[in-house]
């Protein structure tokens, strides 16, 4: 019997959506992006996504097989759409989230990796895998490192290459391999949005349709003591974060993580200070 993907929406409570979260390592919120914003976040993408290529270099041969053929990758997102950058990339369901399971382990947290993935016919499955697993030398146990959500923008289905997730894996012992009838198929709304931990074992799925593409976003979100895989330093031109609102000037790391107060150190200061403050001086447009 397939396993199955709570489903809440974005009217329930954030407490129930982390207690899901916290049971299975799993939850489904629809409407985590409603209609409208959906619609405007989309257009933005349209023309961006119809000149990608498919056929693009990578970090190395890993990455290529992992990443797989026949899709369209738009990364460094915020540098391209502002209503990420203004409206998703501080959604308030996704940092409430963030708030429950990630600030008990951090002075602060931050972006991860925001990675639109349009996926076409003929795109393979990929292989189950936790995403905590990149930063594989931090040793166990230790705290829930990672939230991350796969946000359909269209709508997922088995046969289109729905993300493959397998629920409770989150508590499960490194070396357990899942069961064919462990994994659930996370087939969802567009707007809908697969939130899990980067302990749960997940993999995108096949694209089985003659001619229908799906695009979706991981959006993942990191306790910010860690280096993130997209260096949003680069990736966000300085003078694209400097028109964003502070939380998201944060969340793309240019924040300090102080943990004075807990008592431990400082990371990522500029002249001994929190570099955010300096966007409001204009020093990073000067410095740039």
């Amino acid at each position: 019997m397939t396993p199955e993907i709570p489903q809440l929406t974005a009217q329930d409570s954030t407490r129930d959506v982390v207690a899901a979260l916290d049971a299975h390592g799993v939850v489904i919120v629809e409407d985590a992006l409603d209609p409208d914003l959906l619609a405007r976040f989309n257009a933005e993408l349209d023309p961006i996504l119809a000149g990608a290529e498919s056929d693009r270099a990578f970090l190395n041969p890993a990455v290529e097989w992992f990443m797989g053929k026949r899709t369209r990758h738009l990364t460094g997102v915020a540098a391209h759409s502002r209503v990420f950058g203004h409206e998703v990339l501080v959604h308030p369901l996704l940092l409430a989230v963030c708030d429950a399971v990630l600030a008990p382990s951090c002075a602060t947290y931050q972006l991860n990796i925001a990675h639109v993935l349009d996926r076409g016919p003929g795109a393979e499955a990929q292989m189950l895998h936790r995403d905590e697993l990149v930063w594989i030398h931090v040793p166990r146990p230790h705290p829930e490192l990672q939230v991350a959500s796969m946000i359909a923008l269209e709508d997922f289905a088995a046969d289109n290459g729905a993300t493959r997730v397998v629920p409770g894996s989150h508590r499960w012992e490194p070396d357990r391999q899942p069961e064919a009838s462990e994994v659930a198929i996370a087939a969802m709304p567009a707007g809908a949005a697969a939130i899990y931990l980067g302990s749960t074992l997940h993999g995108g799925g096949a694209n089985t349709t003659p001619d229908r593409r799906r695009r979706g976003m991981h959006l993942s979100y990191v306790v910010g003591w860690l280096r993130t895989e997209e260096n949003q330093f680069l990736a966000v031109p300085a003078e694209v974060v400097e028109t964003l609102p502070r939380r998201a000037q944060e969340l793309l790391g240019w924040v300090a993580h102080d943990a004075i107060a807990s008592g431990g150190g400082y990371l990522g200061t500029v002249d001994l200070r929190d570099p955010v403050e300096r966007f409001a001086e204009g020093a990073v447009r000067e410095s740039s």
